[in-house]
């Protein structure tokens, strides 16, 4: 069966696209811990990070490398904070998560709540600085 993931790259649930080329796919955090909290994952369906061939990941890196810069670009923010937990879907991804300070990285807390207008309109100003 295909992860949620994976049915998000195939178009069967929508999202938040912020990039996309032909191995990796990134849209933003449904349940974000900051404004622009985005998901980097590999469109070929692995379930753990470390799992990822060498050269297939430094090619992830360097995509989730570029997705953090377009977020620097237009959210304000001291760093661009990256996790990789992997528990939650049975699929490799990366935490991108524009922050001020490190406690902006907590996940156990309380997240923040958008409007789709709101999920569009970070999605869109993301998707255009990349």
């Amino acid at each position: 069966m295909a992860t949620i993931f994976s049915r998000i790259v195939a178009g069967e649930i929508p999202c938040y696209k912020v990039a996309e080329n032909d191995e990796f796919f990134a849209f933003l955090d449904i349940n974000p811990v900051a404004m622009g909290h985005t998901l980097v994952i590999p469109k070929q369906e692995i379930d753990y990070i470390f799992d990822i061939d060498d050269a297939l990941l430094g090619r992830m890196m360097a995509f989730a490398k570029r997705v953090a810069k377009a977020q620097e670009a237009v959210i304000p923010c001291k760093r661009v904070g990256v996790a990789v937990m992997g528990l939650e879907v049975p699929h490799a991804h990366i935490h991108l998560i524009p922050i001020q300070k490190e406690s902006d990285m907590y996940f156990g807390g309380k997240k923040l709540t958008l409007t789709q207008e709101e999920f569009a309109d970070v999605a869109a100003k993301i998707a255009a600085a990349f």
